[in-house]
């Protein structure tokens, strides 16, 4: 009998690790459980993780190995739950080939043909120039997605193409795959404020390496924000960078270190615009352009992509600052911006999420 009160969700890592994926599987989880009464237990895919044996109430498991066995002896502990697993193939193996997982879900599938398997990709394979790990080994990671994408018997991702390209690896298993551009991380405010009742300051949120770009990449448009927004100060918030900020720009900058997501939120909230430098056509897999968005900040990005992506189009849902062009002269531009970033966010937020998992978790099973 198949326990429609229980789902067990596969990880590379949760909390204490900063990680994307595990904060959008904890997020989930939360979700899940609190509309649905769907309770989840975890099992975290890398053996070098160190945390708690619960989190929040929902129990974790961890692999003691990287091995087909080692999977297939924690789910035999469940025979009846549906599996929703988070793929990446980078969280579960050193060069993204996660042989042991697919091999061990495979066997698993087979001893339980009924147990249904739900996957989220979050990546498909990597790409890079011919002297990278990730050129000569994409070939092998698409067929691990293949075969992933074929034994699943529900599949969502977060971009258009990675839907297009499972429907065709899945060599007719789906014809039509839901994708839903990532949620925020950090919650999402029941009341946002119009960009004219906010304090003149400007946000630089998220992972190191992606702060560290703006600061000594976008330097120049950087300046060029602070002059035409009026930026009275900057907020730095996440891990120390390691640049020294002070020599970036006549504005202040203010490391405030690491937050809660409440604190994020809150400082978000009241703040009139974020910056990062991502690359444009990824920005509905970005939790942070999507925390921008759900907080009806003005999302500013340094490069703007070609053409509309994934709903997203530069100048409409977020302005590429242009320091040889006097553009967004007026605060009723950057109120549209903001507001339009809004209203795409919530065609995909946390709720329309949780209604396609559960959907997908309880019709499967």
């Amino acid at each position: 009998m198949v326990n429609l009160n229980n789902v067990i969700s596969i990880v590379p890592r949760l909390p204490p690790a900063i990680d994307g994926v595990g904060d959008y599987a904890l997020n989930l989880a939360r979700q899940l459980r609190k509309n649905f009464h769907i309770q989840t237990d975890f099992i975290i895919g890398d053996t070098t993780w160190t945390g708690a044996a619960e989190i929040e109430g929902f129990p974790v498991s961890q692999i003691s190995d990287r091995s087909p066995d080692a999977l297939l002896t924690l789910l035999s502990n469940d025979c009846s739950s549906p599996i929703l697993l988070h793929y990446v193939g980078y969280g579960y193996a050193q060069r993204g080939c996660p042989v042991w997982l697919v091999d061990g879900l495979q066997r698993w599938k087979s001893l339980f043909p009924k147990r249904s398997l739900v996957t989220m990709f979050h990546e498909i394979s990597a790409s890079g120039p011919p002297w990278t790990s990730a050129f000569w080994l994409s070939s092998l990671q698409r067929s691990l997605a293949a075969r992933l994408a074929q034994m699943s018997d529900r599949c969502i991702t977060s971009k258009q193409l990675y839907a297009e390209i499972i429907t065709n690896i899945s060599r007719g298993k789906h014809d039509q795959i839901s994708f839903l551009p990532v949620f925020s991380n950090i919650g999402e405010p029941d009341k946002v404020l119009p960009l004219l009742e906010r304090q003149q300051r400007l946000v630089v949120f998220g992972g190191v390496a992606n702060r560290a770009r703006v600061y000594r990449e976008s330097q120049v448009v950087l300046e060029y924000v602070c002059q035409r927004l009026n930026i009275q100060e900057i907020w730095d918030v996440g891990t120390p960078t390691g640049v020294n900020l002070s020599l970036i720009t006549k504005v202040p900058i203010l490391e405030i270190g690491q937050q809660s997501a409440e604190n994020v939120s809150n400082i978000l909230a009241y703040s009139v615009a974020a910056f990062s430098d991502y690359n444009p056509d990824f920005l509905a897999k970005s939790t942070i352009f999507a925390s921008y968005c759900a907080h009806r900040v003005l999302p500013i990005n340094a490069k703007g992509s070609v053409s509309v992506v994934d709903g997203i189009e530069p100048g409409r849902h977020y302005w590429v600052p242009n320091p040889h062009r006097n553009e967004l002269g007026n605060n009723v531009e950057m109120q549209a911006i903001a507001d339009n970033a809004y209203f795409w966010y919530q065609t995909h937020n946390l709720s329309v999420h949780i209604q396609t998992f559960a959907k997908y978790l309880v019709s499967n099973s």
